[in-house]
C-alpha cells in the first residue's frame, strides 16, 4: 500500500444560509485518506457527516479551507476539470440509490461511463463492463430490470456497480446499508468490501452502523462539525 494521500481536507468550514440565520455544518475539518484505506466517518445524524462527504466529492464547495485530490485543491480547479476527476476518480454510493427509474438496471450502470470522451465508440466495451460488474454483485439476471422491479438490497448493490464503472480510485458512500435491514445490509457490505479489495479501492463510509465502522482500518468521529478524536 502507498502510504500517499488520495484525498487531504485542510481545515475546512462550510455554512448555509437560511434566512437570516447563518448554520455552520462543518467546522474546521482536517483529515487525510490514504490510499488503500478504508475510512469510516461516524457521528450522531446533524453533526455534518453527509456534508462533509459531498464536500470531499467535489459536489459542494466549502465555504472557507481546501480540498485536494492527488495534491490538487479540488476547488482551485474550472468547473470542467474538476468534473472530469470527478466522473473518473471518485465512485459515490448513496443511501437513497439514485437509480434512474425509466432506464434498466444495465444502463444505470453504464451511464457514468458514457461521461467520457469518446465513450460512443467504446459502446460495446461499456456494454461488457456493466454487465460484469452486475455479474460480480449478484445481479447478472436483473439486467434487463427496471430498478422499481428490484428489492432495496438489489438496487443498492447495482448502485455499487455504477459507482465502480469507471474504474474510481476513491469510493464514498453515504449510509449504504442506510435503508436496508441487517441481514441485507450485511450482504450488501460483502459485496463491497469484496469489489474494494479486489480493485485497489480507497474507501470513506459516512455511517451509524458500528459494525461497519468497526470493519474499516480506521475511524473517525465527527461531532457538531468537527473531527473529535
Amino acid at each position: 500500500m502507498n502510504n500517499a494521500p488520495v484525498m487531504e481536507v485542510v481545515d475546512v468550514h462550510r455554512s448555509f444560509t437560511i434566512g437570516a440565520r447563518k448554520l455552520d455544518v462543518l467546522r474546521g475539518v482536517s483529515l487525510s485518506v490514504s490510499e488503500g484505506e478504508s475510512l469510516a466517518i461516524t457521528g450522531l445524524s446533524g453533526a455534518g457527516k453527509s456534508t462533509l462527504l459531498h464536500v470531499m466529492g467535489g459536489l459542494d464547495r466549502p465555504s472557507a479551507g481546501k480540498v485536494r485530490y492527488r495534491g490538487r485543491d479540488l476547488y482551485a480547479l474550472g468547473d470542467r476539470e474538476r468534473s472530469a476527476i470527478r466522473a473518473q476518480k471518485i465512485g459515490f454510493v448513496f443511501q437513497a440509490y439514485h437509480l434512474l427509474p425509466e432506464l434498466t438496471v444495465l444502463e444505470n450502470v453504464m451511464l457514468p461511463g458514457l461521461s467520457a470522451d469518446g465513450a460512443f465508440l467504446r459502446g460495446q466495451a461499456l456494454y461488457a463492463r456493466a454487465r460484469d460488474l452486475l455479474r460480480q454483485v449478484g445481479l447478472a439476471e436483473r439486467v434487463a430490470h427496471r430498478p422499481n422491479e428490484l428489492s432495496g438490497g438489489e438496487q443498492q448493490r447495482a448502485a455499487i456497480a455504477r459507482a465502480l464503472m469507471n474504474r474510481p480510485e476513491l469510493l464514498l458512500a453515504d449510509e449504504p446499508t442506510g435503508n436496508l435491514d441487517s441481514r441485507t445490509g450485511e450482504e450488501v457490505l460483502q459485496y463491497l468490501f469484496q469489489l474494494a479489495t479486489e480493485s485497489c479501492l480507497t474507501l470513506v463510509l459516512v455511517t451509524h452502523n458500528e459494525g461497519l465502522a468497526e470493519r474499516c482500518s480506521r475511524r473517525l468521529y465527527l461531532r457538531d462539525g468537527q473531527i473529535v478524536e
